[in-house]
């Protein structure tokens, strides 16, 4: 092993209550507690494209053993979902920007659920009143672009879903959409993975909770082995170069 290294847990695509299909008890602290208490050292926060309680997450890490990598689940015109993972807030926020000129529509709660800003405190901040359980006016293709343009991590989510994922949209990942990794859901798992997407080996897997309930936060994580949770040492890591790798 390369001196150095080590290994992190890692559940990289965690809702808060600003998702309108989350629950509200995913308030910024109370799911920092619970990575914390759950044995996870990596966290990626990935509302329904949005990031307004990414900053308030990050603030409630603070003097935590957690590393919090700043970040979205985009939803494309195909109706497929995408992870975006950056390394600072400046970046997300760039990314915010083009995902709202893309969304339109606004949320009826009553129908599809409050979507709540909540600050570090525990304070509700407000609300956000667009329709974020929607898909935004970008492709695929357009929305990985966009993701590697700010220096962004792109991820297919949760690829074994019968819904809104690549493979049940598509059908199949078209080779000139350039994603960093593939998401597998827990109930599947990794290995069971590699073994029912075959054609799929040139691509590395995670796993991820996907969590939208406190009691889901790293029912679902990867063992990611780098010198030190940055976007550098995880894409290194899902290259499998210089020693970095996921382990499977």
């Amino acid at each position: 092993m390369v001196t150095g290294v080590k290994e992190f847990r890692c559940d990289l695509h965690i809702h808060t209550c600003l998702s309108p299909c989350a629950d509200l008890d995913m308030y910024p602290s109370a799911l920092v507690e619970r990575s914390v208490a759950e044995g996870l050292d990596v966290i990626g926060i990935c509302d329904h494209n949005a990031s307004e309680n990414v900053r308030y997450v990050i603030e409630a890490s603070r003097g935590k053993p957690l590393h919090v990598f700043p970040g979205m689940e985009i939803s494309s015109r195909e109706e497929a979902h995408v992870i975006a993972l950056f390394e600072n807030i400046d970046d997300l926020l760039r990314v915010q920007e083009v995902v709202y000129s893309a969304l339109s529509g606004s949320n009826r709660e009553e129908i599809f659920g409050c979507q709540a800003i909540v600050n570090a405190s525990d304070e509700v901040e407000g609300f956000n009143d667009r329709l974020l359980i929607g898909s935004i006016d970008l492709s695929l293709q357009e929305i990985v672009e966009t993701i590697h343009a700010l220096k962004g991590i792109a991820i297919a989510s949760h690829i074994d879903r019968e819904s809104f994922s690549v493979l049940s949209q598509l059908g199949f990942i078209p080779p000139d959409i350039r994603f960093d990794a593939l998401e597998i859901s827990r109930r599947t798992g990794l290995k069971e993975a590699r073994k029912r997407y075959p054609d799929l080996n040139g691509y590395p897997f995670i796993e991820s909770s996907d969590a939208h309930f406190i009691r889901d936060i790293g029912e679902g994580s990867s063992r990611i082995f780098m010198k030190k949770p940055s976007l550098s040492e995880m894409k290194m890591a899902l290259e499998g170069r210089e020693g970095r790798y996921v382990k499977e």
